[in-house]
């Protein structure tokens, strides 16, 4: 389920997937990096794509994922457990997620730049 409260349109400056982080600069963010939200669709470099900032989206995993996991992003915008206090957090899984590929329900929080565990 996907529950938006805000979506964003960003210009994608790469190719960017559906169900992953996208940053403002329409790019998928370094691992642990800094993101702006989900993107909803597939998007070529110049295209509009909508990206899920608050609410719930549905989002592909990088690795197994515990449901409660505070998470951050791999390097190609899927989420994996938060790991390290230079991270920046992305989300929490409201479901498990066996294994890399799985897609699940993620409760979107602001990546502020504010490193937790």
């Amino acid at each position: 389920m996907n529950n938006a409260i805000l979506t964003l349109t960003v210009i994608a400056a790469a190719a960017t997937a559906t169900a992953r982080f996208v940053t403002t600069g329409g790019v998928y963010p370094a691992a642990g990096g800094k993101a702006l939200g989900v993107a909803r669709f597939d998007a070529a470099i110049g295209d509009p794509v909508a990206v899920d900032v608050i609410g719930t989206a549905m989002v592909e995993c990088g690795a197994a994922v515990v449901k409660d996991d505070f998470l951050m992003v791999d390097a190609t915008g899927r989420v994996v457990p938060l790991a390290g206090s230079a991270k920046h957090p992305c989300g929490r899984a409201l479901a498990a997620g066996a294994a890399a590929g799985a897609v699940i329900e993620v409760l979107l929080t602001p990546s502020t730049g504010i490193p937790t565990v």
